[in-house]
C-alpha cells in the first residue's frame, strides 16, 4: 500500500493536516491546490505595494494553545497582538465596536435602547415557537428590537432571505451574542478589572493574514511535504487497497495514488468526484447552497483612510457588509501615500454585480461610503476586485437533511475524510479550520491507522464552534 496522503485544498485545515502529518513523520504528503498560493480565502496578495487579504480576517485569541504555541513560533516578531477598534452604522449613528458601555449611552438612539429594554422584560413571558428559526431564535433570546433592526437587516444583506427561511443552526453557530446576559458579559468585558486576557484583541501578522498559511507551507516544504499548486481535482477513483486522484495542472492531465483522501473541498464537489453518485446524493448536493462574496479594492491616494481597522453596516440602505484598511490591521505606514479599502458585497453568481466591471463596482462602492457619512475625498488610484463564487454556507431552514445525507455518503467511502469551512459545511474561522486539520492528524497513526472513534469524537466537538464577533 502506498502510504501516501492527499489532501484537497491549501487552506488553513489542509496545511494544518499536513503540517502535523510532516512534522510526526506520519508519511509522505501531497497537496494539491486549484489556486496559486496557499491560505484559500484566508490568504493575502499585495496590491500597490499595500498587503491585502480577502475582507476583513483576524486570529482569535480564542485559538487553541497548542496551534498558537506554533503559529508564534512559526510567525515569531510578525505575529502583532493588536487591538480590536472598529465601528457600527446603526440608524445613522457610529457605534465603537467591540461595544462599549459608555459609548452606549452616548449614542445608542434612545428609542432603541427603551425597545430593547423593553424586550428583555417581555421576553420571560413570551412562548417558544412551535418551530425554531434563525428568526425566532434571536427574537427569544434577544428580543424584537434587537433582531429586527440589527440583526435581520444583516441577515437579508448576508444570507439573502428572509431570517425567518433561515435554519436555528444559523442562529446557534453565526451569532454568539445571542442573549441579553451574553451581550452585557461581552460589553462589560472592556471594564478595567473586568478584562479577560485576550479581551477585545487579535493576533495579525504583520504582512497579512495570509502570512499564517504562507508560513505553514514552507515548513511542510521543509519537512519534505510537496505542494502542487494550480492542480485542479477532477475525480476520485478507488483502486483497492489504494485511491487514485485525477487533477489537471498546466493544461496537462494528471493522477497520483495514495492510501488516503483528505479533502478540504466544498462538500458538494467532493461528492460529484466520487465514482457511482446516486441520484439522491446528487440531488441533495444541489440543494446545498453558498453565497458569494465580491471583494472590492479601492487604491487610495492618502496615507490613511481612517483610524478604524472595520467599518460594519448591518442596516440595508448600504448594499456593503463591512468595510476595512488593512493598513489599519498590521499598524504600517509604508508605503506612504497609499491605503486600500476593502469592501464586502455578499451576493449569488447570477446577480447584476457579479459580472459588473472593477471600474463600476468602484463607483458603487464609493457612493455607497458618501452615502453612509464617510466619503472618499483622495484621488482614487485604481480599482482591484476578487470574487469568491462559495463564501458562505447557506443554512437555509431544514438543509440538514441534505448535508447529513451527503456526509454520511461519503463517510461510507473507506480512507476518505472530509474537513474544514468548505469540507463540513462550516461558519469557521482560521482557528477553527486549523483545530479541525490537526485532529485529523492526532487519529492518524504510524502504521497508516486512523482512529475513526477519536474522529467521530472531534466531529461533535466541531459542532460547537461559534463565530465569535
Amino acid at each position: 500500500m502506498n502510504p501516501r496522503t492527499v489532501i484537497l485544498g491549501a487552506g488553513p485545515a489542509g496545511l494544518g493536516a499536513a503540517f502535523q502529518i510532516t512534522r510526526r513523520s506520519l508519511g509522505p504528503v501531497t497537496i494539491l491546490e486549484q489556486n496559486t498560493a496557499p491560505g484559500g480565502s484566508a490568504g493575502s496578495f499585495v496590491v500597490e505595494g499595500v498587503n491585502v487579504d480577502y475582507g476583513s480576517h483576524r486570529l482569535h485569541p480564542a485559538c487553541d494553545r497548542r496551534i498558537l504555541r506554533d503559529l508564534k513560533e512559526l510567525l515569531g516578531d510578525d505575529l502583532l497582538l493588536r487591538p480590536r477598534h472598529g465601528r457600527i452604522r446603526l440608524q445613522g449613528r457610529w457605534l465603537r465596536f467591540p461595544l462599549e458601555p459608555l459609548d452606549l449611552l452616548l449614542h445608542l438612539p434612545p428609542a432603541f435602547t427603551a425597545g430593547a429594554a423593553l424586550d428583555i422584560v417581555r421576553r420571560h413571558f413570551t412562548r417558544k415557537p412551535r418551530e425554531d428559526t434563525y428568526a425566532s431564535v434571536l427574537e427569544r433570546g434577544l428580543g424584537g428590537t434587537i433582531s429586527r433592526r440589527f440583526f435581520f437587516p444583516y441577515a437579508r444583506k448576508i444570507w439573502g432571505v428572509e431570517p425567518e427561511m433561515l435554519s436555528a443552526v444559523q442562529a446557534h453557530r453565526r451569532v454568539s451574542l445571542n442573549s441579553p446576559a451574553k451581550m452585557l458579559r461581552k460589553i462589560a468585558a472592556v471594564i478595567p478589572g473586568l478584562q479577560s486576557p485576550g479581551s477585545n484583541r487579535y493576533y495579525y501578522p504583520r504582512h497579512g493574514y495570509g502570512e499564517i498559511s504562507e508560513k505553514l507551507a514552507d515548513a511542510i516544504r521543509q519537512a519534505d511535504g510537496d505542494l502542487k499548486f494550480r492542480a485542479r481535482v477532477t475525480s476520485l477513483e478507488r483502486a483497492w487497497p489504494d485511491w487514485r486522484v485525477h487533477y489537471e495542472r498546466s493544461g496537462d492531465a494528471c493522477v497520483i495514488e495514495c492510501a488516503r483522501v483528505w479533502s478540504t473541498l466544498p462538500i458538494t464537489t467532493l461528492a460529484r468526484c466520487l465514482p457511482d453518485r446516486p441520484a439522491e446524493i446528487l440531488d441533495a448536493a444541489r440543494r446545498i447552497e453558498f453565497r458569494s462574496l465580491i471583494l472590492i479594492y479601492l487604491v487610495l491616494e492618502q496615507d490613511r483612510f481612517s483610524e478604524f481597522d472595520a467599518h460594519y453596516f448591518p442596516e440595508e440602505d448600504v448594499p456593503l457588509t463591512r468595510v476595512s484598511e488593512p493598513k489599519n490591521y498590521g499598524a504600517v505606514s509604508q508605503p506612504a501615500g497609499i491605503t486600500v479599502l476593502c469592501g464586502e458585497l455578499v451576493c449569488t453568481p447570477n446577480a447584476d454585480c457579479w459580472s459588473a466591471t472593477d471600474q463600476q463596482l468602484g463607483e458603487a462602492m464609493l457612493d455607497w461610503l458618501s452615502a453612509a457619512g464617510i466619503p472618499v475625498k483622495a484621488p482614487l488610484r485604481r480599482v482591484v476586485t476578487r470574487r469568491i463564487p462559495q463564501a458562505y454556507p447557506l443554512y437555509l431552514h431544514g438543509f440538514e437533511q441534505y448535508f447529513d445525507m451527503i456526509d454520511a455518503w461519503v463517510a461510507g467511502h473507506d480512507a476518505l475524510l472530509t474537513f474544514g469551512r468548505q469540507g463540513l459545511y462550516a461558519h469557521e474561522y482560521l482557528h477553527h479550520a486549523l483545530h479541525q486539520g490537526y485532529s485529523a492528524a492526532d487519529c492518524l497513526h504510524a502504521g497508516g491507522v486512523f482512529d475513526q472513534a477519536r474522529w467521530t469524537t472531534f466531529r461533535k466537538s466541531f459542532e460547537h464552534h461559534v463565530v465569535e464577533d
